[in-house]
């Protein structure tokens, strides 16, 4: 089997589809494409037209690349009021020997327990298994017992921030079969022995919001939505030069210096404003205003912390667009110490940040499959078979739940 995955994360900035292959245990990149967005804000769909049209972008993008449209993805969900519930669930395991079916009972017992009635299930991370009230293990597969007990970390967010998502895929024809939140996938993103091993936290610093993460041996306890981001810093350049937003990204990403300190006061850009005057603009002047602008996001990501654990944290990963930014683990490390890394994705064809949360959803997404014992795949063999030649047909629109939809694939109904 071909086993190749496809994964979306709908941005208030940008829309990110990515197309993965594993092979040989390893994953390699088949496609990514990152376009503007429309009719999203703050990661919430407010325009489902305009949304729906540069979604297709995206899918177009891919389809041009790879030949094939891609009709099946995993899909990240917005973190507003996630929550995150320890669950514990109990099973007799079927056949004195546990199997992946007696796992899945274990995780429903646990998950059926303790959701909310108005809280969507969104994916569990496990943390370990026990056979007979004492063995205690990571995968209890092929292992003799007579009960089997299960621990995991269950996320769920309010409903709607599941139905918006799904329901505009799906009414594109658009196939959800896996659902996460950037929570999830960017540890995974990035996941490494000190992650494994201690609590710490994740920023991901989006376009018009950036979301801290706490975890504790890589297993989120704690997430908040900061109202602020990327757009922030263009608004500012653009207020203080009198140019267009787009504008002053443009000069953000291409000329701006995180840390003034390393600017160049002779290294100048030449800009419209908005009065037709063309203004020469030097590297350490525009570098300041980035600085002031990052610094305001940076206070309040501390304060988040501290809000988040009363522990001690031993490492804080930044992603997300922004940490692209040139110079930027100079201020990072200057505000909050040496314990700050820049996130760096390791897969080849996609180590821009901001696809760290739609590579993250596939590589849960197979670790999850893993867990299961299960093979899974979203292109067709006659996809497979006809690489060059697209299929205009889209599969039909679910009228299941997404609670169902998920119950159904995880838990393999």
């Amino acid at each position: 089997m071909e086993h190749i995955y496809s994964s979306i994360d709908i941005g208030s900035d940008t829309i990110k589809l990515v197309v993965c292959q594993l092979y040989k245990e390893h994953l390699n990149l088949l496609a990514a494409t990152s376009v503007p967005a429309e009719g999203i804000k703050r990661g919430l769909i407010t325009e489902p037209k305009s949304a729906q049209a540069s979604i297709k972008k995206a899918f177009d993008d891919v389809q041009d690349m790879l030949g094939i449209q891609i009709k099946k993805v995993i899909a990240s969900v917005p973190n507003y009021f996630a929550e995150y519930t320890l669950i514990n669930g109990q099973t007799a395991i079927a056949d004195n020997i546990v199997t992946n079916k007696d796992i899945v009972a274990a995780y429903k017992d646990g998950i059926r327990k303790n959701i909310s009635v108005n809280m969507e299930f969104v994916n569990i991370v496990p943390i370990d298994f026990k056979i007979n009230e004492k063995t205690i293990m990571k995968d209890p597969k092929g292992f003799p017992g007579q009960t089997l007990e299960a621990r995991a970390m269950m996320v769920t967010t309010p409903k709607k921030n599941v139905y918006s998502v799904v329901s505009l895929l799906e009414s594109m024809g658009i196939e959800v079969v896996d659902i996460s939140t950037s929570t999830i996938s960017d540890v995974y993103s990035f996941k490494n022995k000190v992650i494994d091993s201690s609590v710490g936290a994740l920023v991901n610093i989006g376009a018009g919001t950036s979301t801290v993460s706490i975890y504790n041996r890589g297993i989120p306890i704690n997430t908040s939505v900061i109202n602020q981001g990327g757009l922030d810093i263009d608004k500012d350049l653009a207020y203080a030069y009198k140019i267009s937003t787009p504008e002053a990204r443009k000069i953000k990403e291409q000329f701006a210096l995180a840390y003034p300190k390393n600017a160049d006061v002779h290294n100048v850009y030449e800009v419209t404003n908005f009065e037709k005057k063309k203004i020469k603009i030097n590297q350490l002047e525009v570098s300041k205003i980035v600085n002031t602008s990052l610094n305001k996001i940076i206070e309040r990501i501390k304060e988040e912390i501290n809000e988040l654990t009363n522990n001690e944290v031993k490492y804080i990963i930044i992603t997300g667009g922004i940490s692209n930014l040139e110079d930027i683990e100079y201020l990072f490390h200057r505000t909050l110490g040496a314990k700050v890394n820049i996130g760096k994705i390791k897969l080849l064809g996609a180590r821009n940040n901001k696809y760290s949360t739609a590579i993250g959803n596939i590589i849960y997404f197979i670790e999850s499959l893993k867990l299961k014992g299960q093979e899974y795949t979203m292109i067709s063999l006659d996809d497979i078979d006809v690489l060059t030649t697209p299929n205009k047909h889209l599969v039909s629109t679910s009228e299941d739940t997404m609670l169902g939809k998920v119950f159904g694939y995880f838990f393999g109904e």
